[in-house]
């Protein structure tokens, strides 16, 4: 049963309930009888059952002269409206993180894309693109799930095309490729845009003069799904073998989960995805969300910075939307623009 159907039943439930309460406490008013509680009507509209009361009541002229219900209810219906309308926000938004090292040289600007899941950005993912193009970042990473396992790769393939004849990119895989069995099908169309596809690799971004190692390791799924990209141990070998502590290093890896394994590589910065922010947070509150793939509930690394000594993690919310089965709230998909600056 989807999520949307467990809504909707949930709230044509509190809605009789709301009824029912309401058609007992007009007919006890007039027979003398029990009351059910003012407060408790009002919880069951706070709860959800706002409007059905509110009809309820104006149709058996029930509390009707009463302004706690009459003001009340009404104002508890605005506040409701108003909070869905902010926790199903799924406008796209833009996160700016700033990176200062004494490894770096010239100023670096970096735009991190992840979750795409081939979700649509209106025509010619111009939505997706004009917020990319409005930061003028020098390399755009691609850091897993940017295709989907259901969604057909239209979107995505309409996407790079457009974001490849602007910027340097590089493209690590996630699950989600693996999943629909064309990880290397996709791979290769990424390659005959012009994409980087680092799979345990490293290569070197210049940068007005700087150097930024940009490494990168295939999704661990590799060693579930038949492909022919290395063994995620061997990626992790590789990149060990060819560790360089002198150059500003920015690790590609989808999956946040996995940093215990990566700090040892000695990466100046993690870049990841997949956790999709927990998917349902609470500002202030929840920050971290719900619940995340891999990570259970209460995750610990879904949104925003996470430092490890020497090494810094940021994860980005990602771009899902329609794809996901499980609707986002309080959880805007996002681009995630990381400014790298040296110390002066």
């Amino acid at each position: 049963m989807s999520i949307y159907i467990l809504f909707l039943l949930y709230f044509a439930v509190i809605s009789l309930l709301a009824v029912i309460l309401t058609f007992y406490d007009k007919r006890a008013a007039r027979k003398d009888a029990w009351r059910v509680k003012e407060r408790t009507l009002l919880a069951v509209s706070v709860l959800g059952g706002s409007v059905a009361m509110l009809l309820s009541m104006v149709a058996v002229r029930h509390k009707t002269r009463r302004k706690k219900f009459m003001v009340g209810i009404p104002l508890i219906i605005t506040a409701q409206v108003l909070i869905i309308l902010l926790a199903l926000n799924h406008s796209l938004a833009v996160s700016h993180y700033s990176v200062t090292n004494d490894k770096i040289g010239e100023q670096a600007k970096l735009a991190l894309v992840t979750d795409y899941h081939s979700c649509d950005y209106g025509d010619g993912q111009r939505e997706l693109l004009s917020a990319i193009d409005m930061e003028r970042p020098d390399a755009v990473l691609l850091c897993g799930d940017i295709f989907d396992d259901r969604l057909p790769p239209d979107n995505t393939l309409e996407l790079i095309a457009a974001l490849s004849s602007r910027y340097r990119c590089y493209y690590v895989s996630g699950n989600h490729e693996f999943w629909s069995g064309r990880a290397d099908e996709f791979k290769d169309a990424l390659t005959s845009y012009g994409v980087t596809v680092l799979e345990g690799e490293s290569d070197i971004l210049t940068v007005r003069g700087g150097q930024i190692r940009i490494s990168g390791i295939d999704d661990p799924d590799t060693d579930r799904y038949a492909s022919r990209s290395v063994p995620y141990a061997q990626q992790m070998e590789q990149l060990s073998i060819n560790a360089d502590t002198e150059i500003y290093t920015v690790l590609l890896s989808h999956r946040p989960e996995r940093i215990g394994e990566l700090l040892p590589l000695s990466p100046d910065l993690v870049v990841s995805g997949h956790a999709h922010g927990g998917q349902w947070r609470i500002p202030f509150i929840l920050e971290n969300g719900l619940s995340a793939p891999n990570q259970g509930c209460f995750p610990k690394y879904t949104n925003g910075e996470y430092f490890f000594g020497n090494t810094e993690l940021i994860v980005s919310r990602g771009l899902a939307r329609e794809s996901t089965q499980v609707p986002r709230l309080f959880n805007r998909p996002e681009v995630v623009i990381i400014t790298l600056e040296g110390i002066r």
